[in-house]
């Protein structure tokens, strides 16, 4: 079982997607077509990819089986050559707010499915199946490095909370030391970053399969 002291949860995503909400409101309107951070793609595809992902998540755990061996069966298309390849897209009239909107009630979608799947369900990931704590914890990293990235690309301060980054760090990233800032060590685990003594990563992954 995975441990209590670093098990996340549903309420995990809907906190830290309100505090990533809280940091982009209120930004121009016009900035949003700006490249995000190092990602080829601009802070609205970032963000909408961001609600994409978590919709998603929640859809594998309706299922009262969720497949184990692939993705459910949606069709995928990009606004343009490039673009994040999504099932749903925002609509442009509704502003970022509305685009913030979205993400929240994804959010909101896939807590409330997590919070009633038993623990003992599993869903598919390319990165290793797991369950619900697993995916609570994949929605939070998705969440706080798409921040990041928009952030970057807004100009706007993003600095979420240590200890929820140290504990998707255990449940996700086993294969990654932890020294030093929680958040700094996630950054360079996702491959936004170097670190004084660590090569900036051009491939890298999660471990989403249960253990124990």
């Amino acid at each position: 079982m995975r441990s209590a002291d670093t098990a996340v949860d549903g309420e995990d995503v809907r906190r830290i997607v309100m505090l990533a909400i809280d940091a982009l409101r209120g930004t121009d309107p016009q900035a949003w077509d700006a490249k995000a951070g190092t990602l080829e793609w601009t802070c609205w595809e970032t963000l909408e990819h961001l609600a994409d992902d978590l919709f998603t998540y929640a859809a594998r755990f309706g299922p009262a089986k969720p497949p184990m061996s692939a993705l459910l069966p949606f069709r995928t298309s990009s606004d343009r050559t490039g673009g994040p390849a999504n099932v749903f897209f925002v609509d442009r009239a509704a502003g970022p707010d509305g685009l913030m909107a979205i993400v929240e009630a994804c959010a909101g979608l896939l807590a409330s499915v997590l919070r009633t799947a038993p623990s003992t369900t599993v869903a598919y990931h390319v990165f290793g199946p797991s369950d619900p704590a697993g995916f609570a914890a994949m929605g939070v990293v998705e969440t706080l490095v798409h921040t990041h990235d928009v952030a970057q690309g807004l100009n706007v301060e993003w600095s979420p909370p240590r200890e929820l980054c140290e504990r998707v760090l255990r449940t996700l990233f086993p294969h990654v030391a932890i020294d030093g800032d929680t958040w700094e060590v996630l950054l360079w685990a996702t491959g936004r970053v170097a670190l004084p003594d660590r090569p900036r990563l051009t491939e890298w992954r999660w471990y989403g399969t249960r253990r124990g």
